[in-house]
């Protein structure tokens, strides 16, 4: 696997780039999307949810956690995880930023 020089990037584009990692799956958005729904979830909860098998949900909110869109809480032998209302507005944002800068052309043409 090559290096990625990151380094070359701003730093608003790593950002960028790593947030988006949380959308790159179905699965982190199906858990995003029962999170919202919740606003609060035990894992057991989603893999009755998803159908998925419990380390399979286990590394995707690893993922989600490393990206700090979600958060978690430990209930003794559970961990109850939620959207990190902080980071969600700083990713929703950052994405906001992106997008507005696209001036929509007028006549539906743009090359």
């Amino acid at each position: 696997m090559g290096v990625t020089k990151t380094n070359l990037f701003s730093e608003t584009q790593n950002e960028l780039a790593l947030a988006a990692k949380a959308f790159d799956h179905p699965a982190r958005v199906a858990i995003i999307h029962y999170l919202l729904k919740s606003n609060a979830c035990i894992n057991g909860d989603l893999v009755q949810e998803l159908g998925l098998a419990q380390p399979t949900i286990s590394q995707h909110l690893r993922e989600l956690k490393a990206i700090g869109i979600i958060q978690g809480t430990i209930e003794g032998s559970r961990i109850s995880y939620c959207i990190n209302p902080v980071r969600w507005a700083e990713i929703r944002n950052q994405f906001n930023q992106l997008f507005d800068q696209y001036p929509a052309p007028l006549s539906g043409d743009c090359c």
